[in-house]
C-alpha cells in the first residue's frame, strides 16, 4: 500500500532512530539481525528513489541534533549513511546539499577522525554541487574501468581467502557470489548508467527517463561512447574550473539531452517523475590464497595486463625478466608469446643483419647525429636521488613526514621531476582471523623489500587493505600451539581492537563473522540466495566505497636463531602475536643425573631476558633479568583502544620456586611489561619453539634464542645504508632519511578509523 509523505517520513525516521539505538547496544535485537538495519535502511530507498530527498533532510537534522548535543559517536555513522545515499540519490536540490556542506564544514573544528572525514566529504559536496551527478559519474568509471580521458583512474576490489582456513562451501559461496555480482554489468550498461544518472542529477523533473532510456537502447554502442564522452567531459569540465556555474553546467547537459532524444525517432513519452538508476557493483575478484607472492602477481597483472607483459620492451622498463616469467608461467595463454620476448640480438652493431642497416641508414647529417650508436659500456645505475624521488612517492603513506626540499649542485640546472601519476586504486579484502593478517603483513612486507630493489606498483598503485572476519566455529585442521588461543576472541583479536576504535565498522563488518559460513551452509533455495546476493555483496560493496581511514598497525620483525650453529638464523615478521614454549625434552638417556633432576625438579627452561622498557618520558632504559619459564606470549594488539597500538605487551609465566616444610614446591607467576624491543636467550642451550600470527605453519623449533623490534621500513633502511657510506660516524637522521616513514606500518581501513 501507498504511504502518504507524512508516513513515509515518519517510517525513514523510525529506522533512523532504530539505527542510532543500535550503536548504543540498546536495540532488543540487535543481537539477531545486528549489521542488517543500515543495509534495509538503504534497500528501502533503492526500491523508492524519489525518497531519497526525504532521507537526506532526515539524517541532516539528526546530524545537527548529535552536533549540538555531543552524541558524537553518531556523526560518522549518520554522515556515512547520508553520503551513500546522495551518491545514488537521482536528485538532490542545491539547498539541501548546501545544508550537508555546512555541517562538514562545522566538523573541520572538531579533532580527528571528525575534521578528516569532513573536509573529504565537504570537497566532494562542492563539487557536487557545481557539477551534480559528479560523484556517481566517478565512482561508476573508476570502479568499471570505463576508459575515459577526462577522468582516467581505475579501481579493482580483490578478495583474498585462506582455503586451509576457511571451509570449502564457504570458499564456494563466495566465489559464487562474487561472480554473481558481475551478471549484467557490461561497459554498455555502465556507460548508459552513467548518462542517465547525469542527466536526471543536472535536469531534475524534467528529464524523460523513458524516452532516455529507449533511445539508448536502440542506439548502436559507437553513439554510447561518443554521448558518454561528452557527459563526462562537461562534469569534469565544471568540477574543474573555479568559476564554474550550476545554471552553465545544466545547459551544457541539456543540449546533450536533446541531441540524444533529437537522434531517435520515436514519441516523447509522459513524464514520470525521479527514478533511480542502478548502481552497479564494484569490479571483483576472488582469490584463494596459495602462493606466498600472489599477492604481488595480481597486482602486477592490474597494472599491466598479459597482453603487455609479453612485449619485449616491456622487460627492460619495468621488471626483471625472471618476474615476468614467474608471472606468465601460471598463464596458458601467453605460453607461445613467452619465447617471442627471447631477444637473439648480441648487442653488437656490426652483428646487425644486411636488411637491418640498409633499413637505418642515415639519408641526412642531421639523421646521422639522431642515429642510435651502440659502444661499449656497462649499464649506469640510478643515483640515489632519483631511485629515492621512486621511494618517496611510496612514502606519502602512514608515518610519512613532509618531503624535503631537493639540494641543487652548482652549476647544474636541475631537471623538472614527472611522477607517475596513481591511476590504479587496489582495494585488497582479506576474510578470515589473524592467521590471514599475518600472512598478508609477510606479503606487504616483501611487496616493500622488492619495490626497493626495483619500483614498479609504489608510483602507479594506490593500495588499500580492509579486512573482514570469518570464524566458521569448527575445529581447525591447522590447531595453534596452544589450545587456549583457539577461542575466537583470540582468533579475531585485530577484529575485536577495530570494533572497539570504531563502532560502525562493529555493527556492519563484524557481523558478518558468523553470517557468512551461515549463509554459506544454507541448503540451496531461492531466499538464500536473495539474502545471500544481496546482503554479503552488499555489505563488502559499501566497506570498501565508505572505508576510507586506516587504522595502522606495527608490523614486528623477529631474527631466530636456532641451536645448530651450522644453520643460518632465520627472519619473519608477525603483526598480531609470538608465543614461545619449551620444546619436548631430548631423551632421558642422553641426559645425565643432575639434568635429569634439574628436569624433574623444575619445569621450564632457564632464560635471560633484555628489553627496552616503555617508560612515560619516551626515553631508552635497558634492562635485563633472568628467571625461568615455560613460555611467553608477545601481543602487539592492545586490549583497550586507548593504548598504544605501537607497544609490545609481554607475558612471560616464571616458575618460582618454593621452599617450605614439606619440601620444594613452583608456582607459575605471569610477569608483564611493555617494551619495544626484546632479546630473549635459552642460558641452559635448551631449544624452545616459536609460533608467529597463532599459524603453526608458520611454527619454528629448536631455537635457542630470538630478537623481537618494530620492522622497519625497506626503503630507510636503503637510504640510511646509503647516508651511512658517506657519514659512518652520523648517529641521527640527516638528508632525506629524516623525511622518510621509519617503521612499516600496516593500515587497514574501517569507516572512522580510531575515535578516541
Amino acid at each position: 500500500p501507498l504511504l502518504c509523505p507524512s508516513e513515509v517520513e515518519s517510517d525513514i525516521l523510525r529506522c533512523v532512530r532504530t539505527l542510532l539505538r543500535e550503536l548504543d547496544g540498546h536495540h532488543p535485537a540487535c543481537h539477531s539481525d545486528r549489521g542488517m538495519l543500515r543495509w534495509t535502511l538503504h534497500k528501502k530507498i533503492n526500491q523508492n528513489p524519489s525518497n531519497s530527498s526525504i532521507l537526506v533532510r532526515i539524517l541532516v537534522k539528526e546530524l545537527e541534533r548529535a552536533e549540538r548535543g555531543d552524541f558524537r559517536q553518531y556523526i560518522i555513522p549518520l554522515l556515512h549513511t547520508l553520503m551513500y545515499t546522495l551518491i545514488q540519490a537521482p536528485c538532490i536540490s542545491d539547498e539541501l546539499c548546501g545544508r550537508v556542506y555546512d555541517f562538514c564544514k562545522k566538523l573541520l573544528t572538531l579533532p580527528k577522525p571528525f575534521c578528516t572525514i569532513g573536509l573529504d566529504y565537504a570537497m566532494r559536496l562542492k563539487m557536487e554541487r557545481t557539477a551534480p551527478g559528479m560523484l556517481y559519474q566517478r565512482m561508476v568509471i573508476s570502479e568499471q574501468s570505463l576508459k575515459s580521458d577526462p577522468y582516467p583512474y581505475q579501481e579493482k576490489v580483490f578478495i583474498f581467502a585462506d582455503p586451509e582456513l576457511l571451509s570449502e562451501a564457504i570458499c564456494n559461496a563466495l566465489v559464487t557470489d562474487t561472480e554473481a555480482a558481475q551478471v549484467s554489468q557490461s561497459p554498455r550498461v555502465c556507460m548508459c548508467y552513467v548518462i542517465i544518472h547525469t542527466m536526471q542529477a543536472a535536469l531534475g523533473e524534467g528529464c524523460n527517463i523513458s524516452s532516455l532510456k529507449a533511445t539508448l537502447q536502440d542506439k548502436p554502442l559507437s553513439d554510447i561512447k561518443c554521448w558518454f564522452e561528452q557527459v563526462v567531459a562537461a562534469v569534469e569540465g565544471a568540477g574543474i574550473e573555479a568559476s564554474a556555474d550550476r545554471g552553465q553546467h545544466t545547459e551544457k547537459l541539456e543540449k546533450i539531452y536533446h541531441d540524444v532524444l533529437s537522434s531517435s525517432q520515436a514519441g516523447d513519452a509522459p513524464l514520470e517523475g525521479l527514478r533511480g538508476t542502478p548502481l552497479p557493483n564494484p569490479n571483483i575478484s576472488f582469490h584463494l590464497w596459495r602462493e606466498d607472492d600472489q599477492l604481488w602477481k595480481e597486482l602486477v597483472l592490474f597494472i599491466r595486463p598479459l597482453s603487455q607483459i609479453c612485449e619485449p620492451d616491456y622487460l627492460t622498463q619495468d621488471l626483471d625478466s625472471f618476474e615476468i616469467q614467474g608471472i606468465i608461467s601460471d598463464c596458458e595463454c601467453c605460453q607461445q608469446t613467452r619465447f617471442s620476448v627471447l631477444s637473439t640480438d648480441s648487442g653488437i652493431e656490426r652483428d646487425l643483419p644486411v636488411a637491418a642497416e640498409e633499413a637505418f641508414a642515415p639519408c641526412s647529417a642531421e639523421a646521422e647525429q639522431s642515429r642510435l650508436h651502440r659502444k661499449g659500456g656497462i649499464k649506469k645505475k640510478p643515483s640515489p636521488l632519483e631511485s629515492m624521488a621512486f621511494l618517496q612517492a611510496g612514502c606519502n603513506g602512514p608515518g610519512a613526514k613532509p618531503p624535503a626540499k631537493p639540494q641543487r649542485r652548482s652549476g647544474t640546472a636541475p631537471e623538472p621531476a614527472v611522477p607517475l601519476q596513481k591511476l590504479h586504486t587496489a582495494r585488497i579484502v582479506l576474510l578470515g582471523d589473524d592467521r590471514i593478517l599475518g600472512r598478508l603483513a609477510q606479503a606487504y612486507h616483501s611487496l616493500r623489500k622488492r619495490e626497493t630493489r626495483r619500483v614498479f606498483l609504489t608510483p602507479r598503485l594506490n593500495l588499500q587493505f580492509y579486512y573482514i572476519p570469518v570464524v566458521t566455529g569448527q575445529p581447525d585442521t591447522l590447531a595453534v600451539m596452544d589450545q587456549a588461543a583457539t577461542t575466537q576472541e583470540e582468533l579475531c583479536e585485530v577484529a575485536g581492537y577495530l570494533g572497539r576504535a570504531d563502532p560502525w565498522y562493529e555493527s556492519n563488518i563484524n557481523t558478518l563473522c558468523h553470517m557468512i559460513p551461515k549463509l554459506a551452509t544454507m541448503p540451496s533455495s531461492p531466499s538464500k540466495h536473495l539474502v545471500t546476493d544481496l546482503f554479503i555483496t552488499d555489505v563488502i560493496t559499501y566497506y570498501v566505497r565508505m572505508g576510507i581511514q586506516p587504522v595502522c598497525f606495527q608490523v614486528y620483525a623477529v631474527k631466530i636463531f636456532f641451536n645448530d650453529p651450522s644453520q643460518e638464523p632465520a627472519e619473519d615478521v608477525f603483526l598480531t602475536e609470538l608465543r614461545t614454549k619449551v620444546q619436548e625434552s631430548t631423551p632421558q638417556r642422553e641426559l645425565n643425573v643432575t639434568k635429569k633432576k634439574t628436569t624433574l625438579d623444575s619445569p621450564g627452561i632457564d632464560l635471560t631476558v633484555t628489553y627496552r622498557k616503555v617508560v612515560v618520558s619516551d626515553r631508552a632504559k635497558e634492562l635485563a633479568v633472568s628467571l625461568r619459564s615455560t613460555g611467553l606470549v608477545m601481543k602487539a594488539i592492545p586490549a583497550d583502544e586507548a593504548e598504544d597500538l605501537m607497544c609490545l605487551n609481554v607475558n612471560i609465566t616464571e616458575i618460582i620456586r618454593i621452599n617450605n616444610l614439606s619440601g620444594r614446591s613452583f608456582s607459575a607467576v605471569a610477569n608483564k611489561l611493555k617494551t619495544h624491543k626484546i632479546k630473549i636467550r635459552s642460558t641452559e642451550q635448551r631449544p624452545f619453539t616459536v609460533c608467529l600470527d597463532k599459524d603453526s605453519r608458520r611454527a619454528y623449533r629448536n631455537v635457542i634464542s630470538m630478537e623481537v623490534s618494530p620492522c622497519l621500513e625497506p626503503s630507510y633502511c636503503l637510504q640510511k645504508t646509503r647516508t651511512m657510506k658517506f657519514n659512518p660516524h652520523e648517529t641521527e637522521d640527516v638528508g632525506l632519511v629524516k623525511y622518510m616513514p621509519k617503521s612499516l606500518l600496516l593500515p587497514i581501513n574501517t569507516f572512522a578509523g580510531v575515535i578516541q
